[in-house]
């Protein structure tokens, strides 16, 4: 029901768009967010927006880099000065709970979408 498209390979320094489409699912109503789970890491929260888009929350290692936004079928994470660390796969999330940063807040995942960023 959720599809994130948009990752790949970038050099450090380097930027991508990851792009979120829901289907099935009442997407303006939901809140949503990003996380991500490196290799052998625990999985972390990355951003989250509210159904509105009024309101947002960053993940202190992305703030000033990352930014969230979404319109009327489609929510974005554009990401710029990316760095090694911040190669992962990437969810997609959304859920009608409020927003926040544990992924119990969410009801709905996404497959993933891969960003490796090579130094």
């Amino acid at each position: 029901q959720l599809q994130a498209c948009g990752g790949g390979v970038v050099q450090a320094g380097g930027s991508l768009r990851l792009s979120c489409v829901a289907a099935g699912i009442t997407f303006s109503r939901l809140d949503m967010g990003w996380f991500r789970q490196a290799p052998d890491e625990d999985r972390e929260f990355v951003a989250a927006i509210n159904y509105s888009g009024a309101y947002t929350e960053y993940a202190d290692a992305v703030k000033g880099r990352f930014t969230i936004s979404r319109d009327k079928n489609t929510m974005y994470l554009q990401m710029i000065s990316l760095k090694p660390e911040d190669t992962a796969v990437y969810y997609c999330v959304a859920g009608s709970r409020g927003y926040g940063r544990k992924p119990s807040t969410y009801d709905y995942w996404g497959h993933g979408t891969v960003v490796t960023v090579s130094s």
